[in-house]
């Protein structure tokens, strides 16, 4: 449970950065909408990204695997699609780099906020 809320978390703060540093990505909703769209992100990458990326696997294999970039970009105009007038994409070259920065920043702090799940294996492990 944990590991789920930081990365929510993780997942709010990298979409918070992307809105404020990116041109063509603009965050207008309240403080606690940005946590919806976070969440809402996470389901749009847990049930629609799997199925895109199974369909389009040819593309991704023959990209090796550059393609998954643009699936990224495209769940984050799906996304300000379903957000609405909260968050606003204007365009395929700022969904593409918000989608870099996006998960860049989410991996970083996944890295450096850790996962308890390893610590739960090394301990079940040490016996």
């Amino acid at each position: 449970m944990r590991s789920l809320l930081l990365r929510w978390i993780g997942t709010t703060l990298a979409i918070f950065l992307a809105a404020k540093v990116l041109p063509g990505i603009e965050y207008s909703g309240p403080w606690w909408g940005l946590l919806l769209v976070a969440a809402l992100s996470g389901l749009v990458n847990a049930l629609v990204r799997p199925i895109v990326v199974l369909l389009t696997c040819p593309f991704v294999i023959l990209t090796l695997g550059l393609g998954l970039l643009l699936i990224n970009a495209a769940m984050l105009g799906l996304v300000a699609w379903l957000a609405g007038d909260w968050l606003v994409v204007s365009g395929c070259f700022p969904a593409f780099f918000g989608a870099l920065v996006i998960s860049l920043v989410s991996a970083l702090f996944n890295a450096l906020v850790g996962d308890d799940r390893i610590d739960v294996e090394i301990d079940r492990l040490r016996g």
